[in-house]
């Protein structure tokens, strides 16, 4: 996804439930599902606001105690940017993971 922002094109990708939570914070525009008969796909349009996109692997199991180090050693700034975490609740960032007290 970061390599299409920076040339500025709309992709295909398979379809996942972390494009509903780039769109909550606008960082991705419109996106349209493709039924192929399989996963699915997810067409994006992709609105120039997304500086770097990436993946923590391996995972790692945090709790609510821990979200503020890994903010602090991840993020660039402390007002700028978004973890996306996947908890029992759903998939959330980290502030409202923090909210809900859930890890």
């Amino acid at each position: 996804m970061y390599n299409a922002e920076k040339r500025g094109k709309s992709q295909s990708w398979p379809s996942s439930k972390i494009f509903l939570l780039g769109q909550k914070h606008g960082y991705i525009g419109e996106f349209e599902y493709v039924d192929d008969h399989r996963a699915g796909k997810i067409v994006v349009e992709l609105n120039g606001r997304l500086n770097k996109c990436g993946v923590i692997s391996p995972r790692f199991d945090i709790g609510v105690k821990e979200i503020e180090p890994w903010t602090a050693r991840l993020l660039p700034s402390r007002q700028f940017g978004y973890i996306g975490l996947t908890t029992s609740a759903g998939i959330m960032d980290h502030e409202e993971a923090r909210r809900k007290n859930v890890g």
